[in-house]
């Protein structure tokens, strides 16, 4: 005897394999949710923009790019107070199915201390892989907002934004003819001398 399962309304996510996962898919899809939010705030539906980001939080897509994100940086062999890094395929799905908000604690940090050249030691705290992961997932529906609100000239931890963009800034608004004589002759000068 067969039988069938037929679902209406919310999919069931089963299990996949992290080969299996489409990227670029996953890519568009958290996207797509990030633009939905920026244009309801810019509209003035807050409460929309809030239940967007819950959605987002919630996601599949989401998720699995918030683990591929501290599983495959600088810092993904690094492991906290677990000692637990995700380094195979199966660990990285099971990081995805662990990124639960109902109930959800934080651990304490790993404290460690880096020597600094003055001979002095500069502590620092390394998270487990699961808080990371969370943190990144919570950055992506954070991130639409702050983007928003944020000065256009402010190039300091954004985004897609460099230190050769702040000098083309200031480039540009020094060398018209209205900006103070002073500051103008500055930057020619300094301009002249590359």
């Amino acid at each position: 005897m067969e039988v069938t399962l037929n679902v209406t309304g919310a999919s069931l996510r089963e299990p996949t394999d992290w080969h299996h996962i489409v990227w670029s898919r996953v890519y568009r899809n958290v996207r797509r949710l990030q633009v939905r939010i920026v244009k309801a705030f810019q509209e003035g539906k807050i409460r929309k923009a809030r239940a967007l980001q819950i959605i987002l939080t919630r996601s599949f897509g989401a998720k699995a790019l918030a683990v591929r994100r501290v599983t495959e940086n600088k810092g993904k062999r690094t492991p906290g107070t677990d000692k637990e890094i995700r380094n195979t395929p199966e660990k990285k799905t099971e990081g995805i199915q662990s990124l639960r908000l109902k109930g959800y604690q934080t651990t304490p940090l790993r404290r460690i201390y880096i020597p600094e050249s003055n001979n002095k030691l500069r502590p620092l705290g390394i998270p487990i892989m699961r808080d990371r992961a969370m943190q990144a997932l919570h950055k992506l529906a954070a991130e639409p907002i702050a983007e928003e609100t944020a000065d256009c000239n402010s190039y300091g931890f954004r985004p897609e934004r460099s230190t050769a963009d702040a000098i083309e800034q200031v480039f540009t608004c020094l060398s018209r003819k209205t900006s103070a004589h002073g500051f103008r002759k500055l930057i020619l000068k300094a301009a002249s001398i590359r």
